[in-house]
């Protein structure tokens, strides 16, 4: 089954920023709405941010807003997380997938399909 691509993970100090780029393989993300999620060892995964098909409209997760934005190249067929004032906290797997229902508001892993391999984010304290 094709799957989106992340990458632009890697170690970053506190305070810096890192952008993420999920892109499109073997199948496309235009048209669809599409989700950042992040996973910790243990934990569940947990919504990161979601961008409507045309880039118009995003949703952020409460421990992200004001400090993460969502955007996409649909020319490109790549959408992009741009993350600033990052946090140890924020140190997990990165993923990317599309919104079944084409609805920003939905939120839950299971509302999403096409998973990525996700990137790891480090943020050292």
């Amino acid at each position: 089954q094709a799957q989106p691509v992340e990458s632009g993970g890697g170690l970053v100090q506190a305070g810096g920023s890192m952008r993420l780029s999920c892109a499109a393989s073997g199948h496309t993300l235009g048209g669809y709405v599409v989700g950042w999620f992040r996973q910790t060892s243990g934990r569940e995964r947990e919504f990161v941010a979601s961008i409507s098909a045309s880039g118009g409209s995003t949703s952020y997760g409460d421990s992200v807003k004001g400090r993460f934005t969502i955007s996409r190249d649909n020319v490109e067929n790549t959408v992009f997380l741009q993350m600033d004032n990052l946090e140890p906290e924020d140190t997990a797997v990165y993923f990317c997938a599309r919104n079944r229902f084409f609805d920003i508001r939905r939120h839950r892993p299971d509302d999403y399909n096409g998973w990525g391999q996700g990137t790891q984010v480090t943020v050292a304290g």
